[in-house]
């Protein structure tokens, strides 16, 4: 197996998982390869957060893994996929913690992505309570 170079920091800090209220979708190129209304972001200390999406709202059929792995004290070991859409392929595109640690279950399942390879769109839902709105 090889190890990439994106190992996390040694360090046990804190880490958080919450449910994302609204739409995140993927994008390679002019490919839409994940789009789901059921990501959650992982927030870790002394990293920026990150969206995560369940393995069911991802298109497989553009994926493939490959033998990169990376360890997180407080996840587990990652495993990596490459990209291959319109024509484009891209290494280490998406990564999974498939049987993640204890502390990182929530998000078991469910596949992040390479911010500097990939297009990830946030539509948060509308805050209906703290949204001001015009009497008629």
């Amino acid at each position: 197996m090889q190890t990439s170079g994106a190992t996390s920091q040694h360090h046990l800090g804190r880490l958080a998982v919450e449910r994302f209220a609204g739409t995140v979708t993927v994008r390679f190129s002019d490919a839409i390869v994940a789009a789901t209304e059921r990501a959650k972001i992982l927030r870790e200390d002394g990293h920026e957060p990150v969206f995560y999406i369940p393995f069911e709202d991802i298109y497989f059929d553009l994926f493939e893994k490959t033998n990169t792995t990376s360890k997180s004290a407080l996840k587990g070991t990652a495993s990596y996929w490459r990209v291959h859409a319109v024509g484009s392929s891209a290494d280490d595109f998406m990564w999974a913690y498939e049987t993640p640690d204890a502390a990182a279950r929530a998000i078991a399942r469910h596949g992040a992505f390479d911010p500097e390879k990939a297009r990830i769109d946030v539509d948060p839902l509308e805050d209906k309570r703290h949204t001001p709105h015009v009497m008629e």
